[in-house]
């Protein structure tokens, strides 16, 4: 038993921390509506902290769940922050999915305090983190790793060190990347699969035992189909990690077209008022459009 503070109760916090608690850990919270931690604390039991630097000061572990680099920044630096309760020899371990950059400037400050940083974001969405089914990629120097993976292992089965401080956060990158392109794919092919006349449900049975199988295809689909898309991972969410990502690529110069272009899709989504719809919901910005006489859309 490990005793931890898990500080930010989202959508993938909140089942998270449970998860925790669930594997025996002694749990900690802190989350900036008050309200919710209440919530938790009476789903779960555990502790309520008042502050983060309250949450850390008897944990082996910090664990922190919040929304991007400016939120880290806050939780781990500021006044009533996680290094202002630290112990030396503390393991802050960040699921954000944030810049490169802000884990090795994270990583830097917490070695003044004698506190180790590791950047471990994590893919699976809203579903994986209340299944405890995620996938975490993680950044941290080697020795630190068993650890990490050990008491990750209470939600994410999947647990991968990529190398050092940085690393984790660079392949979530690849994720997103990877994951707009799929999904702007599939939501093509089955628009066409509806333009044409055939049954998109049974074009997907036949299709899915092939080359063009994917995690998207085999989950998304049906809800694709029907319209539906109040679930998941918000569309807000994944500008955010888009953004992090083109960024990144054109620091290093990296030619990321169809990301980019994709990440243009989402923002008319959010147009559309879909800002919170899932990412499947590109498919809804092609239905918007009505097919000309000539068979293309305008």
């Amino acid at each position: 038993m490990s005793v931890v503070a898990f500080i930010g109760l989202g959508t993938m916090g909140f089942p998270m921390a449970g998860h925790l608690v669930r594997a025996g850990h002694r749990v900690a919270v802190y989350n900036r509506t008050a309200a919710k931690a209440e919530r938790w604390r009476r789903r779960y039991g555990g502790e309520v902290a008042a502050s983060p630097a309250a949450a850390v000061r008897e944990a082996d572990f910090a664990i922190l769940c919040v929304g991007g680099d400016d939120d880290v920044r806050q939780v781990v630096t500021g006044p009533e922050g996680v290094l202002a309760g630290a112990r030396a020899g503390l393991l802050v371990v960040d699921h954000t999915t944030t810049s490169a950059t802000l884990a090795e400037e994270m990583a830097e400050r917490c070695a003044e305090r004698e506190v180790a940083y590791v950047d471990a974001p994590v893919s699976g969405g809203q579903q994986g983190a209340e299944r405890g089914t995620l996938t975490a990629m993680c950044g941290c120097a080697p020795e630190l790793f068993p650890a990490v993976a050990a008491l990750l292992s209470a939600y994410a089965p999947t647990v991968r060190r990529l190398g050092p401080v940085g690393s984790g956060q660079l392949c979530k990158m690849v994720n997103q990347i990877c994951i707009a392109g799929l999904l702007q794919g599939l939501a093509e092919g089955l628009l066409f699969a509806e333009r044409v006349g055939l049954d998109p449900f049974a074009v997907v049975e036949v299709i899915s035992k092939g080359a063009a199988q994917s995690w998207q295809m085999d989950h998304r689909h049906a809800t694709m189909i029907r319209g539906e898309f109040g679930h998941g991972f918000a569309v807000d969410w994944m500008r955010k990690d888009l953004g992090i990502a083109l960024e990144e690529g054109r620091r290093r110069r990296i030619p990321l077209p169809v990301t980019a272009l994709v990440d243009q899709f989402y923002a008319e989504i959010q147009n559309l008022g879909g800002g919170r719809w899932d990412t499947s919901s590109l498919i809804a910005r092609l239905r918007s459009f009505q097919p000309s006489s000539q068979g293309h859309e305008r």
